[in-house]
């Protein structure tokens, strides 16, 4: 079997994604998403100017020989472009190779270790009392576990809160767009929603919260001890990662779980989170670190320290990368919980697929490979729209996280 075509494809369904087809000369296509949150171009010209035409000819069956190849052969190697170029080729071998064996992925993955796949969902509202019902809507859809967001007084944009509902997108057509931000201000308000959370849900359902690397770890320490009590499933990304060692200062402060790491691309962006146990849950999913070779490799060494997994599973990503994190987490021991995050209709209709939503889980189906197809058809009545996520500026105008 060879490689004979290697096709990107750009499409805009509510959001753009960059979906990678490859084709052999046995006929079997597999599906690859590389798509990257704003820089969607860069990734999609690595593909079609630097990958595509060395895959050509090579047999995609080899699949750890290939990830080598594009990973060690360029030298120049990592970075979220890069990995989410490899991201995409990886999918679509691993597609190839269950439909040949006429398969799901998961089960040439060793199988299923469970039945299911635990997701949370996102809930947010514009003060404490619409967040609490936007959480009880989950519930009441059949959810177990749930991410809440509120707004804060005196700021106009806070992170999770948004345009919709179930569809929550954050970015937006033109050029980003610029947003107030204070911590102190949002400190205020966070440990309130999840006192009052806890009493009106109980002690049953998981709640999950996002700082989004908006905290020092100072600020983190801090509100991770004022949420003890509402036993969190986990706090996720409470300070700027690149500084890997500062979370020792937040795990010495304080026992709400942590988790980490969407914006990884490798193993090596979180080996010493994850060897001294600063956290609790590692985030990159196989659409960042490399596919599902890569995010394999990460879950393998996070079993060795008792860290599970919790892949990012945003609307920045399409129903390919879902399917091929569900793959992912039927197969790996360590499993903690996947983010889902459901697309829109229009986006459902351009890549049907297999997995669906029920009591509190994502099943994968049966479907050979992945498990997702695309419409070509349809994809090319939703062009290319330029779109960004905001930019974080301090009440006094200093750039900040987002």
């Amino acid at each position: 079997m060879k490689i004979v075509d290697a096709k990107v494809i750009i499409t805009s369904p509510g959001r753009n994604f960059v979906t990678l087809k490859l084709t052999t000369d046995s006929g079997i296509t597999g599906l690859g998403d590389g798509t990257l949150n704003g820089r969607e171009l860069a990734v999609a010209s690595y593909l079609s100017e630097h990958i595509a035409p060395l895959l050509i000819g090579r047999d995609p069956r080899r699949i750890e020989d290939i990830w080598q190849y594009l990973y060690h052969g360029a030298y120049w190697r990592r970075g979220p472009v890069t990995m989410s170029a490899i991201s995409a080729v990886d999918m679509a071998l691993w597609d190839i190779k269950g439909k040949s064996f006429g398969a799901p992925v998961h089960e040439l993955l060793g199988g299923a270790c469970r039945d299911g796949v635990l997701v949370y969902g996102h809930a947010n509202g514009s003060d404490i009392p619409d967040t609490i019902a936007a959480v009880q809507n989950y519930l009441g859809m059949g959810y177990r576990a749930v991410r809440a967001q509120t707004g804060v007084p005196g700021l106009t944009g806070v992170y999770g809160v948004g345009r919709g509902d179930l569809f929550y997108e954050p970015a937006a057509k033109g050029w980003p767009s610029e947003e107030t931000w204070s911590t102190e201000k949002y400190l205020n308000v966070v440990p309130d929603l999840f006192n009052q959370l806890r009493d009106t849900v109980g002690p049953d359902v998981h709640l999950l919260h996002d700082g989004h690397h908006r905290m020092t770890p100072n600020q983190a320490a801090w509100l991770g001890q004022r949420l003890e009590d509402a036993r969190l499933f986990w706090l996720e990304d409470v300070t700027p990662a690149e500084h890997q060692e500062s979370f020792r200062h937040v795990r010495n402060h304080t026992t709400t779980p942590l988790a980490v790491g969407e914006v990884f691309n490798s193993v090596h962006d979180c080996s010493t989170l994850i060897s001294e146990q600063l956290i609790d849950y590692i985030r990159t999913p196989p659409a960042r670190a490399g596919g599902i070779t890569g995010a394999r490799k990460i879950a393998a060494f996070a079993e060795v320290y008792g860290v599970k997994t919790g892949f990012h599973g945003a609307t920045d990503l399409s129903p390919v990368a879902m399917a091929a994190a569900l793959q992912v987490d039927l197969t790996i021991p360590n499993f903690g919980i996947q983010e889902y995050m459901r697309h829109t209709p229009e986006t459902d209709a351009v890549f049907p697929h297999s997995y669906h939503f029920a009591d509190g889980y994502l099943h994968a189906g049966t479907a050979p490979g992945l498990g997702v197809d695309i419409d070509e058809t349809l994809a090319e009545n939703f062009p290319y729209v330029p779109a960004y996520l905001p930019v974080n500026r301090l009440e006094d105008g200093t750039v900040h996280p987002w």
